[in-house]
């Protein structure tokens, strides 16, 4: 999805690729569902955004999750330990008023390269 402002999709600076957030949206940005469903489109816009800069996702060193909702933290926690099983990355998860798009997660990373 092309951004929806004045930011890069992602930046490659000091061996790192640092991703701006990525909503649970679809192509056209509009909201893809419950809560499983945008933390799981979430992710894998992450992982289109992780390709497309050249890293790994295996190498993510860092992820902030933003939840509009903290009565999701169980939900969006199983998904997202589907994705990463074997030495996950650092994580913070904070719960935030509102989001872009009526969004009801944003997620962003660092990754080594």
């Amino acid at each position: 999805m092309k951004p929806i402002g004045p930011y890069s999709r992602y930046v490659k600076k000091g061996g790192f690729i640092f991703i701006s957030g990525q909503l649970g949206v679809d192509d056209e940005g509009r909201a893809v569902g419950n809560i499983e469903l945008q933390t799981r489109k979430a992710i894998e816009n992450l992982i289109a955004v992780i390709k497309e800069a050249g890293g790994r996702v295996e190498d993510t060193v860092k992820v902030t999750v933003y939840l509009r909702d903290m009565r999701d933290f169980n939900a969006m926690n199983i998904v997202y330990s589907e994705y990463f099983k074997k030495d996950p990355p650092a994580r913070t998860t904070v719960g935030v008023a509102e989001l872009p798009k009526g969004a009801l997660i944003e997620i962003d990373a660092m990754v080594k390269v």
